[in-house]
């Protein structure tokens, strides 16, 4: 399902975008706050692609190519809603990661805002997350700005500190508007 806002298309990924993918998560600049690194080559990209794919097959929704709508065969980043096991819990995890380029411009609280109008609006989800590293002020912003709260704690990866958790309910974003 393809969806837009003001100035983002968003679409399913396809097999087509795996050197786009590589592209933006190969990129250490990306990466700085991943105590896992960056994509190490095409290979694990591919991997990962296919783990996006089977997401989108087994449940419907999942991670998004993005392009600016003036632009919109040029991919700019990543993101979307899995449904994933971190921990000892299960969430609806929201992500996104934006190549260097469309960095500072607004452009991931645009998508989190339209990922979560989807995620409870059609998909009916009663809460979705976000995972971020303690030391990510701007993507913890982006997350505060569309909504979320901080939740607590989650160690997410091995050998490293642990993570924030950020949390809104379906009950919290309507009594907020729902937008």
């Amino acid at each position: 399902m393809q969806l837009t806002t003001e100035r983002l298309i968003v679409r399913p990924v396809q097999p087509a975008d795996v050197d786009d993918l590589f592209r933006i998560y190969g990129d250490p600049a990306t990466n700085t706050f991943n105590p896992s690194g960056p994509y190490p080559d095409i290979h694990y990209a591919e991997f990962v692609l296919d783990r996006w794919l089977a997401h989108w097959q087994n449940r419907g929704f999942g991670n998004w190519a993005i392009c600016p709508q003036d632009q919109p065969q040029k991919i700019i980043g990543f993101g979307g809603l899995s449904h994933i096991n971190i921990d000892t819990i299960t969430i609806n995890n929201l992500g996104y990661r934006f190549a260097t380029e469309a960095w500072g411009k607004g452009l991931a609280t645009e998508f989190a805002r339209r990922a979560i109008r989807f995620g409870f609006g059609q998909l009916g989800l009663n809460e979705i997350s976000a995972v971020v590293r303690e030391n990510h002020y701007d993507s913890q912003n982006v997350l505060k700005k569309s909504g979320l709260r901080y939740s607590g704690k989650i160690h997410d990866v091995a050998n490293a500190a642990a993570s924030l958790m950020f949390t809104l309910t379906a009950e919290e974003w309507r009594n907020k508007g729902g937008d």
